[in-house]
């Protein structure tokens, strides 16, 4: 088979192992300095517009049942 010009690592994942742990302790340093973040204006305006989300979809969702129509296996 040709070579494809991709270059290719003998040592596979071993490789990238550090990178993704740096990934993820980014990932929680940021979650860290959001919830202890003294900006109460964009900490309040994010989490109030995802409670926001969540309640519209659950709203959206539980009116599809109609409770007053017969139960199966009454």
């Amino acid at each position: 088979m040709a070579s494809s010009g991709v270059p290719v690592s003998t040592a596979g994942w071993a490789n990238e192992t550090p990178e993704i742990l740096d990934n993820v302790g980014d990932w929680l340093w940021g979650i860290y300095r959001f919830a202890t973040d003294r900006n109460d204006f964009r900490r309040n305006l994010i989490l109030n517009l995802g409670l926001f989300a969540a309640g519209v979809w659950l709203a959206r969702n539980l009116t599809d049942t109609d409770l007053m129509a017969p139960q199966p296996g009454v």
